[in-house]
């Protein structure tokens, strides 16, 4: 049976957490939209302010995040190897875990999927556990964050970015 090619198949809708805290931080996750939107087969719907949050479980400056909404033909393996993509294009470095970097995206969700390989885990795996994500998903994606989740991650400081 013939491969379907990117162009015959549904759009789905995904979300990416982007964050960066190195350079121009909020021009960095600013430009990651940017070139989201340019992804063979992907457009970006919508996108959250930027929020601003201090490093979890990590050293370094704070981190400028935000949350972007997506419909797609790629599929959830290519999505993540274009966005992993991306963030080498930014100049990403991954010397040690939760080192600061200049671009993170992360597949969040995808369609209604869930997925569990060796390389890609969605829902993400500690989606409920960050409220630099669950805020800005809960702006673009209100239906997609319960008030309990946000209750749950309450506690975490998180900022409009200025």
């Amino acid at each position: 049976m013939p491969e379907t090619t990117a162009a015959e198949r549904p759009l789905v809708e995904a979300f990416v957490g982007l964050g960066a805290n190195l350079g121009d931080a909020a021009a960095q996750v600013r430009q990651a939209l940017v070139w989201l939107d340019e992804l063979p087969g992907t457009r970006v719907q919508s996108a959250s302010r930027l929020w601003r949050s201090a490093p979890l479980q990590a050293d370094g400056p704070d981190y400028c995040n935000a949350v972007a909404s997506l419909v797609t033909t790629l599929t959830a393996p290519a999505l993540l190897a274009a966005l992993q993509a991306l963030e080498a294009r930014a100049g990403r470095q991954r010397p040690y875990r939760n080192a600061p970097r200049t671009l993170d995206l992360d597949l969040l969700l995808y369609g209604q999927g869930r997925i569990d390989s060796p390389t890609l885990t969605v829902p993400h795996p500690r989606l409920l556990q960050r409220a630099f994500v669950l805020v800005p998903l809960a702006e673009v994606a209100p239906q997609r964050v319960s008030p309990e989740a946000l209750r749950a991650v309450a506690d975490q400081p998180l900022w409009p970015w200025a």
